[in-house]
């Protein structure tokens, strides 16, 4: 007989399913609605990227009482910490950009009688 399968681990099969469907949905938006579809995701309190840091932090807690209890290893407890660690430094440092995404969002470029300069996307350091 088998065993039906968890409301938790069926509640995010359909997370991980409805994530993929707005990152193909963020991938067709329209220039003007990316930025703040972008800002709303990266939001560290109320955005995906918070909610999955708070998973992961959850996911820690978790696996420091079963690892203190000798049921898990170590490792995956300070794999998990680790990993809440990055997240939310990661969520802190794309903070600092939502605002920019919001403004872009909300104050649509218009056609500048010249083309923009593209920026260099990598800077070199000199030895």
């Amino acid at each position: 007989m088998s065993h039906p399968t968890p409301y938790a681990v069926r509640l995010a099969d359909e997370i991980t399913r409805q994530l993929g469907q707005l990152a193909d949905h963020l991938a067709q938006l329209p220039p003007q609605e990316a930025p703040q579809a972008l800002a709303r995701i990266l939001d560290p309190d109320d955005g995906v990227l918070g909610g999955v840091t708070h998973l992961v932090i959850t996911g820690s807690v978790f696996a420091k009482a079963e690892a203190e209890r000798g049921a898990l290893p170590a490792e995956v407890w300070l794999a998990l910490g680790r990993a809440s660690n990055e997240l939310n430094d990661i969520a802190l440092d794309l903070d600092e950009h939502r605002e920019t995404l919001q403004h872009v969002s909300a104050h649509p470029t218009t056609r500048a009688a010249k083309p923009p300069i593209p920026a260099p996307l990598v800077v070199r350091r000199r030895r």
